[in-house]
């Protein structure tokens, strides 16, 4: 018996795979979402004091706001005083490293300021009082 030589060329599909790419984009995104510190803000507009001794801080995890009408705000939702701290120790959960800066507009009481921030060490937690640089 014969066999036959098959000189003709063979064609051949050429296909790019997709897949290794794929992985490598999906890895990267993980990656990116992971890493990604997101800044938790309070959700109203406050009128802060001023002060001379104010500095610039770059990186800020949570902003808690005090109202001129006493009211307390954090990712744009009014709380409680009672609510705070087990709110703060929720993102605490989620994010070991947070700092925290209040928020108090001028005309808000300093009790309320000083509540808050009780609240704040009872969870914990760095916090820092936010003021405007200068004075008026």
């Amino acid at each position: 018996m014969r066999q036959r030589l098959n000189l003709s060329p063979q064609q051949e599909d050429a296909e790019i795979n997709m897949t290794p790419m794929l992985d490598v984009v999906f890895i990267m995104l993980i990656f990116f979402i992971v890493s990604t510190s997101f800044v938790r803000e309070s959700g109203i507009d406050v009128n802060r004091p001023s002060a001379q001794s104010s500095e610039s801080k770059s990186k800020t995890a949570i902003l808690v706001a005090i109202s001129a009408d006493d009211e307390i705000w954090l990712d744009r939702k009014q709380l409680d005083l009672r609510m705070v701290r087990p709110a703060i120790e929720r993102l605490r959960s989620e994010q070991s490293e947070i700092n925290v800066v209040v928020q108090a507009d001028e005309e808000s009481s300093t009790g309320q300021l000083v509540s808050v921030i009780d609240q704040l060490r009872l969870a914990k937690v760095q916090y820092t009082v936010a003021t405007q640089t200068g004075v008026r």
